[in-house]
């Protein structure tokens, strides 16, 4: 009989927000927790709006060889340096939601895999070279958020998410961290009743309504904490700890 306190093998972990304290950095407990479960066959990954050269650092910290899902799931990586499957933009649809940045005023980011941009170095003859992967927005002005959103709905082909309250992240339609994690789980041989994901934005949501146990930190958006199937101490309370104490080693 299958060990009942290992009904979860996979533990999904965003970056920003959960992982991550304040500092963005792992706490030594969080870190202590993560090793204990990893030791204990349960496959840790990263699961992160971050870009992968933003995200492997982390990896590597933690001494994880697992799968792991960057830019909201439009990249996953068999092992932390094995590209397994990416997803890229429409450069048409780059182009239309630079120049949305650009009519409005409002600071912007974008992805490739040949390097990240903002204002300060954007060059649109790179928009036609490059193999992008994900845009985004920041500002705290609701009313341009909000004009934002209303373009970006109309474009059509995108998914349309946040890391913060603040910004909008973009990926290509159909493309979550929840379709990243259901890769990883066929590469694993698991099933999504199996993964324990969690995370603290709406990149998060999509994951944590798939995932067998859906957990949001006890700072996650409202909308975020609202679908999880359990809310967990803060990203600087050692939430991480706290669920891998609770639902993964709940002996020890």
């Amino acid at each position: 009989m299958e060990d009942e306190r290992m009904k979860y093998r996979l533990l999904a972990l965003d970056m920003d927000g959960t992982l991550l304290n304040d500092n963005h950095e792992i706490s030594p407990k969080t870190a202590e927790w993560i090793g204990k479960a990893a030791a204990a066959g349960v496959h840790v990954c990263l699961s992160t709006g971050r870009s992968f050269n933003e995200a492997v650092p982390f990896g590597d910290q933690l001494g994880l060889n697992t799968p792991m899902i960057t830019v909201n799931g439009s990249e996953v990586w068999k092992t932390p340096h094995e590209l397994y499957r990416r997803e890229l933009l429409d450069k048409e649809l780059v182009k239309q939601m630079h120049g949305i940045a650009a009519e409005l005023g409002v600071w912007f980011w974008a992805y490739s895999v040949e390097g990240s941009y903002n204002e300060k170095n954007w060059d649109p003859a790179l928009v036609d070279v490059n193999h992008w992967i994900k845009f985004g927005y920041h500002t705290e002005d609701a009313d341009l958020r909000h004009q934002i959103l209303m373009r970006l709905q109309d474009m059509g082909g995108l998914e349309i998410t946040n890391s913060s309250p603040y910004n909008f992240e973009i990926n290509p339609e159909g493309v979550n961290k929840a379709t990243g994690i259901k890769i990883v789980c066929e590469l694993l041989g698991l099933d999504m009743s199996q993964v324990i994901a969690v995370g603290d934005s709406l990149n998060d949501l999509a994951a944590i309504q798939a995932a067998g146990l859906g957990v949001a930190m006890g700072n996650a958006q409202l909308a975020v904490q609202e679908n999880a199937d359990y809310v967990t101490a803060s990203n600087n309370d050692d939430g991480i700890a706290e669920v891998i104490q609770k639902f993964i080693l709940p002996e020890e």
